[in-house]
């Protein structure tokens, strides 16, 4: 699989980076569990947020950045879905318009952040459950306290537009794909797209409410977009149109081989064992592949798109898939 993109490589994490004249991407790092990025397009002593981070302490310090090297104070902030590593934050921002989808405000009110905290904090000994130990170990960078979910009161039930002081800026619905309200930050003057969630770079997806084939469309409705020459992902390093088709074809890839599985009468951690992940083999966090597995045997089972998942359970089972390929 390629890995290259001009703007992907160099420099520290985290940090701002100029892609395009009037947009920066915020990169925090590889893109592992709750290492998002997000996005800043500032024009006329104005800015527009594209998300913000899983807790306080890490935007603070991106919103100390941008008002560092951008200087324009951010009256919008737009969050492409409700997961808390894209907008936990948004609460620092008091005096901006909150902009999202209608599905993403609805769903941003069912976790709280407190739960997740409690898990942070959770004992992680030899008796406690794979789940347990793997995420503590996960978030041990991360302070979920404090936290106020602040949802977006702007909504948005389709595409829409935006104007930045003259700066074109589509918000394309492309849900229930990665999540139920899934929107792409689109600058077509400028050929950048911020994703979101609906692209993973180099990392393994996880997906919560949506079906294979609206995520599939998605991917392949950004790689057309006309001109586009980056996306900022939501999770992992810059890239090109080629970073959404990769991921096309590994939903593909893993669609056909849980199918596959399936038939054969598998559980679903034998399935995972059983997979050959072959080019995205060397994609981070590659045990998450249980859950793409679960997503394709819901769907399959006739389950609807936005059924709960069990969370602990899946996380369970990529746990002691992680340990077994390490032995």
């Amino acid at each position: 699989m390629s890995g290259g993109h001009g703007l992907a490589a160099g420099g520290a994490f985290p940090r701002l980076e100029a892609v395009s004249r009037h947009a920066h991407a915020w990169l925090e790092g590889n893109g592992a569990f709750g290492v998002s990025n997000a996005g800043v397009i500032s024009a006329g002593g104005e800015a527009l947020l594209v998300d913000t981070l899983f807790d306080l302490a890490h935007t603070r310090r991106m919103l100390g950045e941008i008002d560092l090297k951008v200087g324009a104070p951010i009256r919008r902030v737009v969050n492409t879905h409700h997961n808390g590593d894209h907008c936990w934050g948004n609460q620092l921002l008091p005096d901006a318009e909150i902009i999202g989808h209608r599905l993403c405000a609805e769903e941003m009110r069912k976790f709280p952040p407190t739960a997740l905290e409690a898990l942070r904090r959770a004992p992680a000994g030899p008796d406690a459950r794979p789940s347990v130990r793997k995420l503590v170990g996960l978030m041990r960078d991360f302070d979920f306290s404090g936290i106020e979910v602040t949802p977006p009161t702007t909504l948005v039930d389709g595409d829409a537009t935006l104007d930045v002081a003259g700066v074109r800026v589509e918000l394309l619905y492309v849900g229930p794909a990665h999540t139920a309200g899934d929107l792409v930050a689109w600058l077509p003057e400028e050929g950048v797209a911020f994703s979101g969630d609906v692209l993973f770079r180099l990392c393994t997806p996880m997906g919560w409410e949506g079906t294979y084939a609206r995520w599939i469309a998605a991917l392949e409705r950004v790689a057309a977009l006309p001109g586009l020459h980056t996306i900022v992902p939501g999770h992992g390093p810059l890239c090109g149109p080629e970073g959404a088709l990769e991921l096309r074809d590994y939903l593909a890839f893993a669609r056909a081989e849980a199918k596959r599985c399936f038939e054969r009468g598998m559980t679903l951690a034998e399935a995972a064992r059983t997979i050959d992940l072959g080019p995205f083999a060397g994609w981070l966090e590659s045990e998450r592949i249980v859950f793409q597995l679960d997503r394709a045997w819901r769907e399959l089972r006739g389950e609807p798109w936005d059924a709960p998942i069990d969370f602990l359970g899946l996380m369970d089972v990529a746990a002691e898939l992680e340990s077994a390929r390490r032995r």
